[in-house]
């Protein structure tokens, strides 16, 4: 079985061109809806803009939106060819100047005995911009865009007023405080409510993505049901009792192995089997609570219990056991070999978050957690891979555990007064059987090989734990 299967640099190589090549087509998705959206809005302005220029110097107002059409086809075609650095905010400064030329012809533009003030098409183009400037969800965008505006339509009416007040003095506060200027503040207003918009949007998404980071960090360590429970129970974790399977697993002379290894390398193969081992244990369920060093620390039945916890923990310890007797670190020019031993033990618990006034931890405690661990500590003593207590075999299914199984009754652990009856998988054995293919575990539904054959060692499982 390859768990970790090499990766030949023309593959590595080949993978960062197809994640470039995804990368570059969603660029270009996404510049080809900017401009088609952006195509839609110049389109409607330069069009208003035509259609309310009736009655006006059309010559001006075409020459206007044949500029602006100008100006915005160079730009698409330097933003299509990522020539044109800071896009957006070209468009925004341009959209602006736009509207500037449009408003100065509808109130500047003309001589001031003639109407000067805003028609419906010309009142419409500011908001048509203002709302696909909006659809970037940029306050800072709206923002230029907006300022621009609203600083050369206010200076605008200015000049119109102070232009009366010259042709007829005392009506400038009449001429400066009309319908136009109410117009132009409806307009501040609609751009502040957009850019609020926008920035509640930014909030929002900087929420989501924080969120987002959180989980990932969760699922790190546990599985997505416990993820998920995590993230719906807020709160309320309290420390509780509940039935788990404990399981402790630890790596045979990894400290000898530690001493002479370069410490880049070590990371690595750390690395390597962690990713292995956590993702074994997420597969079945269960959740990783701690690692120290090379052991690793998991629960089946935390946050909550479910009836196959023991059943999906010892399925789990025996696939960890056939994938990492077959496990070469790619880290490890050497390829050194490393043996397991796993420890499983099935009791009450407490578990949730043991707060210690610095530094909260989700995690179990209890004397089952110590009885896995020194059942661990026994697979040294036992030449085993995998011990297992009857407590967790009294919890699975009825039947019989089929294989190189070797049955010990009343083993004292250390520092523990009471001795438990316990099964065990010795090593050489094992490997031997499962180059026969004859190790099944009956209940859980995991195999290795094939149907194991009738001279198979048979070990039955006691009617209650001790």
């Amino acid at each position: 079985m390859n768990v970790l299967p090499c990766i030949h640099t023309a593959n590595v190589r080949q993978l960062f061109i197809n994640l470039n090549e995804i990368a570059r087509k969603l660029r270009r998705d996404l510049r080809i809806r900017f401009i088609s959206l952006r195509m839609v809005a110049v389109f409607a302005a330069v069009a208003i803009t035509l259609i309310g220029s009736a009655g006006r110097d059309s010559i001006i107002y075409a020459a206007i939106a044949a500029i602006y059409l100008i100006v915005v086809t160079f730009l698409t075609g330097m933003f299509l060819a990522s020539r044109l650095t800071r896009p957006l905010t070209c468009f925004a400064v341009l959209d602006a100047i736009f509207v500037a030329c449009v408003l100065y012809e509808h109130i500047l533009g003309t001589p001031i005995t003639s109407d000067h003030g805003l028609t419906t098409a010309g009142l419409v183009i500011p908001f048509i911009l203002l709302s696909h400037i909006g659809m970037n969800l940029s306050g800072r965008l709206i923002i230029i865009f907006s300022a621009i505006v609203l600083t050369a339509w206010v200076t605008m009416l200015g000049l119109m007023a102070f232009r009366h007040e010259i042709g007829e003095p005392g009506t400038f506060l009449d001429a400066f405080f009309n319908l136009d200027l109410g117009l132009a503040l409806s307009f501040g207003f609609a751009a502040i409510s957009t850019c609020l918009l926008a920035v509640d949007h930014s909030q929002t998404r900087r929420r989501a993505l924080k969120i987002d980071r959180w989980r990932h960090n969760l699922a790190r360590f546990f599985s997505p049901l416990v993820v998920a429970h995590l993230q719906e129970a807020g709160n309320a974790l309290d420390l509780k009792r509940r039935p788990a399977a404990i399981m402790f697993v630890d790596l045979r002379d990894f400290t000898s192995y530690a001493e002479t290894t370069p410490a880049s390398q070590l990371a690595g193969v750390l690395a390597e089997y962690r990713r292995l081992v956590a993702g074994t244990i997420f597969a079945f369920g269960g959740s990783v609570d701690k690692f120290i060093g090379d052991g690793v620390m998991a629960v089946f039945g935390q946050p909550t219990a479910a009836e196959d916890d023991a059943e999906r923990a010892l399925a789990c310890a025996v696939e960890l056991i056939a994938l990492l007797n077959e496990w070469k670190p790619l880290s490890d020019p050497d390829g050194s070999v490393f043996q397991v031993g796993i420890g499983l033990h099935y009791g009450t618990i407490i578990g949730g978050v043991l707060e210690s006034g610095y530094h909260d931890e989700f995690t179990v405690i209890g004397d089952a957690v110590n009885v896995a661990e020194r059942l661990e500590s026994l697979t040294k003593e036992l030449g085993a891979s995998l011990v297992v207590s009857s407590a967790l075999l009294t919890q699975t299914q009825k039947g019989t555990l089929t294989g190189p199984w070797i049955w010990k009754n009343a083993v004292a652990l250390s520092g523990r007064r009471f001795p438990i009856d316990l099964a065990y998988l010795p090593r050489e054995k094992y490997l031997a059987s499962t180059d026969a293919g004859a190790v099944r575990i009956s209940g859980n539904r995991q195999w290795r090989g094939e149907k194991p054959s009738g001279t198979a060692a048979s070990v039955r499982q006691p009617e209650s734990p001790s």
